[in-house]
């Protein structure tokens, strides 16, 4: 029997997040046109240095074979001149005197010379590097401008916004190739996205009518006295296990439709999204003695009511079913750190291994129990948590509390 091809493995994941912010200093990232910047201008200011030692050599070895004084005075025992340029010679002096002044003028003049030659060139060399780096920059800019575009036209399809194309106008280069390709690789997600969302409102419709007029029938069987008692229990069970099936069903679709962007977003208070929640599972938590407590600080975001209170309420429910028997309580906090609204939900209950918290989070999956069979849910909690968070741009993480419990936090951006 020939065995199953192993699964061709994960693409790595991109480095860059869309979803963070920029820094206070945007331009001091090391992007591509910053580096070949540096790179050209770079390659100039050696090229200068080069040429300027080449040219400082020549020119002090030229010097250096005039550095001799073209006379020597031989007669007469002394000798009286001044000189505005040399003030060693002049006075009463020597011939050998003399000779001596004109050979250090001399040599102080050329070295007066090469060093204002060098400090000129310097200069020179200082002015043609800020032009070089300058225009290296506008020439890098204007040959990258195209991968501008399309950076801009990827982050406006990050949020959800498969309509955008690039439509790239130039030459038929590498560039031109690479905007194109992109453009019909949109193309392609547009159609998936499409007959996606297409496939889930069918599905809600097939899925849903069938199971609704099932538990008509079950109830309406139910609602008669005269029914047996062995056939009231069975239509007991057949709705209990109609209402879970209803349960995977909206927690399916839920979950298909929240693995996108929210493109529609309107401002929402997670203090109040955490209080309805609450309110919701304030019966649930009363029946098994679990406390329900914490402070909920104004925390607005920009997403959808409906899914980030389904994010609220799956944590909360999560928190009270997998609790202590007795004694239990859940803490519900909300506010604003670091720019970012925090939602956490906090409880106690049994310990919980570290290396099973990524567990928890993928679909039908339980912490030491069966897929099926279980009265708490139908695994799809934390799942749909997860891709809601995500779909607002954020994230969901999981952390054992000392003694016993989770804490569960969540971070959206503002």
């Amino acid at each position: 029997m020939a065995s199953t091809p192993a699964p061709p493995p994960a693409p790595p994941k991109p480095t860059w997040d869309p979803g963070q912010p920029e820094g206070p200093f945007p331009w001091l990232r090391p992007t591509i046109r910053i580096r070949l910047t540096l790179l050209y201008g770079g390659m100039f200011l050696i090229a200068g240095i080069l040429l300027l030692s080449i040219i400082y050599l020549l020119a002090a070895q030229a010097v250096h074979g005039g550095s001799f004084p073209p006379f020597k005075i031989v007669g007469g025992q002394k000798i009286e001149v001044t000189s505005a340029t040399c003030p060693g010679v002049g006075g009463d002096q020597t011939i050998d005197q003399f000779n001596q002044a004109i050979s250090a003028c001399m040599d102080q003049q050329k070295k007066q010379v090469l060093d204002d030659l060098l400090s000129r060139s310097l200069m020179a060399l200082l002015g043609l590097s800020i032009i070089a780096f300058a225009f290296g920059y506008a020439m890098a800019g204007r040959v990258l401008s195209p991968l501008g575009k399309i950076t801009r036209t990827a982050r406006r399809v990050v949020g959800s916004d498969l309509s955008r194309r690039i439509e790239l106008d130039g030459p038929d280069d590498e560039l031109k190739e690479l905007a194109d390709t992109f453009d019909e690789m949109l193309d392609r997600l547009e159609r998936a996205f499409t007959a996606q969302q297409r496939f889930v409102g069918n599905a809600s419709h097939e899925l849903r009518t069938p199971l609704a007029i099932n538990r008509t029938l079950l109830e309406v069987h139910l609602s008669d006295p005269g029914a047996p008692v062995e056939l009231q229990q069975l239509g007991k069970t057949l709705l209990a296990t109609n209402e879970r099936s209803e349960q995977l069903v909206e927690g399916l679709l839920l979950l298909a439709r929240s693995e996108n962007q929210i493109v529609e977003r309107k401002p929402v208070d997670l203090a109040e999204v955490a209080s309805r929640a609450i309110d919701q599972a304030r019966a649930e938590a009363d029946a098994k003695g679990v406390e329900i407590r914490g402070e909920r600080a104004l925390a607005v975001v920009q997403g959808n009511g409906v899914l980030l209170e389904r994010i609220a309420l799956n944590l909360v429910q999560n928190a009270v079913r997998y609790n202590v028997p007795e004694g239990g309580w859940v803490e519900v906090t909300t506010e604003v750190q670091h720019g970012q609204a925090v939602l956490v939900v906090s409880n106690t209950g049994p310990v919980v291994p570290a290396y099973e918290i990524d567990n928890l989070f993928e679909p039908f999956r339980r912490l030491r129990t069966e897929r099926t069979g279980s009265d708490k849910g139908v695994g799809l909690g934390l799942s749909i948590a997860r891709s809601v968070a995500r779909a607002h741009g954020g994230r969901i993480v999981a952390e054992p509390r000392e003694g016993g419990g989770l804490v569960m936090r969540v971070t959206l951006p503002i």
